[in-house]
């Protein structure tokens, strides 16, 4: 696929984004969940060795490439590795697979009840490489906790100038200002955030789309206008800590959202299950999401 037929996919396909990029921090905690102890690895590179090879058996799986997972973010290591004898993102795209990378390098702490991202002092030599190996988009997330006004609107401010930084680079920038799902005014923190969105993508340039990547909003519907704004591309969910049955259920009753779960695709997989099992396991998870993020 080339860039064009890439974004067209994006723009128009009917399915969902794989997000496969845990990194640092979250990889032990995705392993155990995946029937990985912590003694069957010793350090980061059979850390990282262990979960290349559960993501190369989530992308290898029959039922990945069925048509309904129309992108994936990667890892830089996994995008780094390879998947059948070729790039990761080659072997993505010989599904009919857009792949994206995560490129932030962490959060901040917490200010005005937010976290912004970490300095990304790594980031133009990671677009570089990205370019090089064919990636088609970026994802980068900082983390909103409660409706303060200031913090975010530098939550949203941050995203939206790294976000002109990687479409200047070429690549399509997916903005990620989550709303941590259990806070407790985050209805009304979600009205800021859209209304700080919504002076963001105004204020791109002239033909600039970008991605958005949200937590399922407290009002079905409410991130419509974003939605239907023409500087986006399309509007992705995270699953947040939801559950697949949870996070399905409210995708579902927000019409224009497609999913982008990691959780909500993983939760079930198991390095014990036979492939049978593991494919079934996989597919019936695909095909939910799937089902979920075509509604309305």
């Amino acid at each position: 696929m080339n860039t064009e037929e890439m974004t067209a996919k994006i723009a128009n396909g009917q399915g969902f984004i794989a997000a496969l990029d845990q990194s640092g921090g979250s990889t032990p905690k995705a392993l155990r969940g995946y029937g990985v102890e912590d003694g069957e690895w010793s350090g980061d590179d059979e850390m990282f060795a262990q979960i290349h090879a559960m993501r190369s058996r989530v992308i290898t799986s029959p039922c990945f490439g069925s048509g309904k997972v129309i992108g994936a973010i990667l890892f830089e290591k996994t995008m780094d590795g390879s998947v059948d004898g070729k790039s990761t993102a080659d072997a993505l795209k010989a599904r009919g697979i857009v792949p994206f990378i995560k490129v932030d390098q962490g959060l901040a702490d917490e200010e005005n009840g937010a976290q912004v991202m970490k300095t990304l002092d790594k980031l133009p030599a990671l677009l570089e490489k990205s370019v090089a190996n064919g990636m088609f988009g970026t994802k980068m997330r900082s983390v909103i906790k409660s409706a303060n006004a200031a913090g975010i609107a530098a939550v949203v401010e941050q995203q939206f100038a790294v976000g002109n930084q990687i479409a200047d680079a070429g690549l399509m920038p997916m903005l990620e200002p989550e709303f941590d799902i259990t806070a407790e005014d985050r209805e009304a923190g979600e009205d800021i955030l859209l209304a700080e969105i919504m002076k963001g993508l105004d204020a791109l340039p002239e033909g600039r789309k970008v991605m958005l990547k949200l937590s399922i909003p407290v009002k079905a519907g409410h991130y419509t206008p974003a939605i239907n704004h023409p500087n986006v591309l399309r509007v992705v969910a995270l699953s947040g800590g939801y559950s697949t049955d949870d996070a399905c259920g409210h995708l579902a009753k927000n019409p224009g959202m497609i999913a982008s779960f990691s959780r909500g695709l993983l939760q079930d997989l198991r390095k014990g299950q036979s492939d049978d099992e593991f494919d079934g396991t996989l597919g019936k998870a695909i095909d939910q999401i799937a089902t979920a993020s075509c509604a309305g």
